[in-house]
């Protein structure tokens, strides 16, 4: 498993290069999970407007993926992932999550996707970049 912290690290790093208008901000919390909370993060807010069932999902995800709370925007998310889904099967049950967690990564963007292929997409993948509409 990649350290998680480095992988965020480096994400938060090259994020940066990529967005360099981007603007640090710092919030007393034990994790990034709870940091959405306690800012009074609302990117969801077209969707559900409690963002401590949120920060609880992220909570888990930190613990059982290696997640980080890299950046967060107006109504968007992006986690590093230092142990993502290796295998098909356990993709396609993490992809669920990711569905009832921001339903537009699969219905809008660029081109909507099956379940499938979205699983397909984040095998593997060491950054999760959610987006509520």
């Amino acid at each position: 498993m990649t350290r998680p912290d480095r992988l965020a690290a480096d994400y938060a790093q090259a994020f940066l290069a990529d967005r360099p208008r981007s603007r640090l901000g710092l919030v007393a919390a034990a994790s990034g999970a709870e940091s959405l909370a306690t800012a009074g993060w609302s990117g969801p807010a077209n969707y559900d407007n409690d963002t401590g069932k949120f920060a609880a999902v992220v909570s888990d995800w930190e613990h059982r993926f290696g997640a980080r709370v890299v950046a967060v925007g107006f109504s968007n998310l992006h986690l590093s992932v230092a142990a993502p889904p290796t295998t098909e099967e356990d993709a396609l049950l993490v992809a669920a999550e990711h569905f009832a967690f921001c339903p537009d990564n699969i219905w809008q963007g660029s081109r909507p996707y099956t379940l499938a292929a979205y699983a397909a997409r984040i095998t593997g993948a060491h950054n999760w970049d959610f987006w509520w509409d």
